[in-house]
């Protein structure tokens, strides 16, 4: 069922609690007006991630990385000098499954590695910055994603934009203490 702005009404179902069910002093973290809000949004990130990946894997197949080898670039953009274990660490990745990110992307030139960067004494370490060709292929990506929600937004009534536009900063504050959880 739709609501009359054209969005799809909320069910009621096991996995929703309506107004009828929750009481004001009752309400959670994730509850507005005796809603939750949290597996609606967690239902909508997924959707919303999985359909970025696609009209991007659509509008840019030559691209040809992985999206897990795009998320490590991004990281180095974020962090250049970061060593592997730290971009493991930050990553949440087990240690072997970056190295082996890594060798692909370092035998492709996106990825540069300097030895015994932090400390001359020990050669064994390296850290780790994207080359011309990994900067270029951030930025294409970035562009290409940039792109999609731009053509996206100009498909919605200007009052979906608005509201975007002035979720964006609790949007951000969301993505900012769901990273701290990680930390």
């Amino acid at each position: 069922m739709r609501t009359t702005e054209g969005h799809l009404a909320p069910q009621a179902g096991p996995d929703r609690v309506g107004p009828d069910r929750v009481g004001r002093d009752r309400a959670g973290p994730d509850q507005v007006r005796g809603e939750q809000i949290g597996p609606d949004l967690a239902d909508i990130v997924s959707r919303l991630r999985r359909a970025m990946r696609r009209a991007a894997r659509a509008a840019d197949p030559a691209l040809g990385l992985s999206v897990a080898q795009l998320e490590l670039l991004s990281c180095i953009t974020e962090h250049p000098g970061i060593r592997p274990g730290q971009l493991a660490r930050m990553l949440r990745l087990a240690p072997s499954s970056v190295a082996t990110l890594l060798g692909g992307l370092q035998s492709a030139g996106y990825v540069t590695r300097t030895p015994g960067a932090d400390n001359d004494s020990d050669r064994r370490t390296v850290s780790l910055d994207l080359s011309e060709e990994g900067a270029q292929a951030v930025s294409r990506w970035h562009r290409v994603n940039e792109d999609i929600i731009r053509a996206a937004l100009a498909e919605l009534p200007h009052s979906d934009r608005a509201a975007l536009r002035n979720a964006a900063p609790a949007l951000r504050d969301l993505t900012a203490s769901i990273d701290a959880q990680a930390d």
